[in-house]
C-alpha cells in the first residue's frame, strides 16, 4: 500500500452497542471518477499512488492500515414518526484522522454495501447520488457553509436496481463526525443513560469542550444549528430530508440526497420527491430545527437525576432556538444587502424585496447578486419597475451609511450555485460514462463567488424546459 492515513480512532473505542464492526462489499472494478487531492493533503494522507490504486482504495478493496471499518447504531424521527433503530444501512466509518490543522475528522464510505443495519436495503449507491452529493458538498464548502466533504467517487463496476438497472459507485465521505440527533435518541430509546452518558463525553471531547453539562451541550448544538440553518435561507438551500437522523451535532450539513437550491424564489419551495406535505420546505427549515433540537432534549432529559425539575431549563433553551435563527437569518441577509450588522428596523427593507421577489417570481441568487453588481440592471430583472425603484431609494438610503456595501455584497452573494438543471445534466452524461459535464460544473463551483464570462451561462436560471421539478433520496 502506497497511501496511508494517520488513523487515530477513537469512536472504535467505545463499548459494544455503539456500532457494529464488519468490511465493506468487494467492488468488482473499481474506476476512480473523482479524487479530493487538496483535501486528501489536509488530512494528512501520505504517499502517492495512481488511480488505479486509489480506486481500490476508495472502493474499500484495500483499505489502509489503520482502518478499522464499523457501522454506526442510531435512532431518528423520520418526517415525524420515531423509528428506535435506523443506524449506517449503506455507509461504513473506516476510521478518524486528526488532520493538519489539528481537527478530528471521520473517513467514511458511503455505498459500501449492506450492513446489519440496512433494513432490507442493499445497502449500494448509484453513480448519480454519489455525484451529486461531490459536487453539492464541495459547493457548499467553497461557499463558506459547514458541512461534510467529499474526498473521492468511485464506481464500483456492479449493478444496482432502482427503478431501473444503474451503474453503482461509492463515497469517501469526511466529516468532524458523523454524530447525529439520532445516536442520543437510539440510548434514550432504550433507556440506557450509562451507555448515552459515554455517547456525550465523546461528543463534548469534539465539539464541545467547554460544556460541563447536558444542559451546556444542547445549548451549544442548537447555537452551530441555528447558524447553519441561517446560511441555508441565505443561499436559497433547501435540504429535502431534515430527519433527526439527518442532524447532526457538530453543526455541519450532512446527507446531500435530494437537497436543491431555488431558483425563483418562493418560501414554500420543495423539490424533495419524498416530501409530499411539505414538511422540509425552504422556509419551513427555521421550524423544524427547533422540533429536532426538543427531540435531542428529550434524549438528554435521562442523564439527570431529576429529570422533571430540569424539564423547564431544557424547554427555555429549545424556545430560545427561533430567536437565535431569526437573529441570524437577519444578520446574514442584511449582509446580502451590504449591511454589515442589520438591525430589527432593517427587516422591513428586507422582507418588501423578498415579497417583490415572490411576485415576481424572481431568480434567488442572481437578484441579490445584481443589487450588489448594478442596481439599475437589477431593476431589468423586475417587472414592477414602480415597487423596485422605491424599493431601491429606501435601500440606498440605508447603506450610504456603510462602509463598503459592494464589497460585502460580493463576498456573501454567490455569482453560481449548483443550479438543479446543471446537476442533473451533468448527473446524466455521468450514466452515460461522459464525466466532461461534472468536472466542469465542479470547477466552476470551486469558486462561486467569480465567474468569468466564459462560465456565465452557469448562473442563467434553467429554460421552462430544463426546469427541475423534483429531487430524489437514491436510497
Amino acid at each position: 500500500m502506497s497511501i496511508a492515513f494517520p488513523f487515530d480512532n477513537s469512536y472504535a473505542a467505545l463499548p459494544e452497542g455503539f456500532f457494529l464492526r464488519q468490511p465493506p462489499r468487494p467492488a468488482s472494478a473499481p474506476e476512480l471518477l473523482a479524487f479530493n487531492a487538496p483535501l486528501a493533503a489536509e488530512l494528512g494522507m501520505t504517499g502517492e499512488a495512481p488511480p488505479e490504486e486509489l480506486a481500490q482504495v476508495f472502493a474499500g478493496n484495500c483499505l489502509p492500515e489503520g482502518a478499522d471499518p464499523l457501522a454506526q447504531a442510531y435512532a431518528g424521527h423520520q418526517f415525524g414518526g420515531f423509528s428506535p433503530q435506523l443506524g449506517d444501512g449503506r455507509a461504513l466509518l473506516i476510521g478518524e484522522v486528526v488532520d493538519r490543522n489539528g481537527q478530528r475528522r471521520d473517513i467514511q464510505l458511503k455505498g459500501s454495501g449492506r450492513t446489519a443495519f440496512s433494513r432490507g436495503g442493499d445497502g449500494l449507491a448509484g453513480i448519480g447520488p454519489v455525484l451529486r452529493e461531490y459536487l453539492v458538498s464541495e459547493a457548499m464548502a467553497a461557499l463558506g457553509v459547514p458541512t461534510t466533504r467529499s474526498l473521492a467517487a468511485v464506481a464500483t463496476g456492479d449493478t444496482i436496481y432502482r427503478e431501473t438497472a444503474l451503474p453503482g459507485a461509492v463515497l469517501t465521505r469526511v466529516a468532524s463526525s458523523h454524530l447525529r440527533v439520532g445516536h442520543f435518541e437510539f440510548f434514550a430509546g432504550r433507556r440506557d443513560p450509562a451507555r448515552m452518558r459515554l455517547l456525550m463525553e465523546h461528543a463534548i471531547a469534539r465539539h464541545d469542550p467547554q460544556a460541563d453539562s447536558p444542559l451546556a451541550f444542547l445549548k451549544g448544538v442548537i447555537a452551530r444549528q441555528a447558524e447553519l440553518v441561517a446560511q441555508w435561507l441565505s443561499l436559497g438551500f433547501i435540504h429535502g430530508v431534515m430527519n433527526t437522523d439527518n442532524t447532526t451535532i457538530s453543526g455541519e450539513t450532512i446527507d446531500y440526497g435530494p437537497c436543491a437550491f431555488m431558483d425563483a424564489y418562493h418560501p414554500q419551495t420543495v423539490f424533495s420527491s419524498i416530501d409530499r406535505q411539505g414538511r422540509y420546505a425552504y422556509d419551513s427549515q427555521r421550524h423544524i430545527l427547533p422540533w429536532n433540537m426538543a427531540q435531542l432534549a428529550s434524549a438528554l432529559l435521562l442523564l439527570e437525576e431529576d429529570a422533571e425539575a430540569q424539564v423547564e431549563a431544557y424547554t427555555q433553551a429549545v424556545h430560545a432556538m427561533p430567536a437565535l435563527i431569526d437573529a441570524a437569518t437577519l444578520r446574514r441577509f442584511g449582509q446580502k444587502l451590504g449591511i454589515a450588522q442589520a438591525q430589527e428596523e432593517d427587516r422591513a427593507l428586507l422582507e418588501t424585496l423578498l415579497s417583490l421577489m415572490q411576485n415576481e417570481g424572481a431568480d434567488f441568487t442572481n437578484s441579490f447578486r445584481a443589487i450588489g453588481d448594478d442596481p439599475a440592471k437589477a431593476e431589468e430583472l423586475f417587472s414592477d419597475k414602480a415597487g423596485f425603484s422605491a424599493w431601491r431609494k429606501d435601500w440606498e438610503a440605508r447603506i450610504a451609511s456603510e462602509a463598503d456595501p459592494q464589497t460585502l455584497m460580493a463576498r456573501v452573494n454567490p455569482a453560481v450555485i449548483p443550479r438543479n438543471h446543471r446537476v442533473e445534466e451533468a448527473l446524466a452524461a455521468a450514466h452515460e460514462g461522459n464525466l466532461a459535464p461534472f468536472r466542469k460544473l465542479h470547477e466552476v463551483l470551486a469558486d462561486p463567488f467569480t465567474l468569468s464570462e466564459e462560465n456565465s451561462a452557469y448562473a442563467a436560471p434553467p429554460r421552462p424546459e430544463e426546469v427541475v421539478e423534483a429531487t430524489f433520496c437514491g436510497t
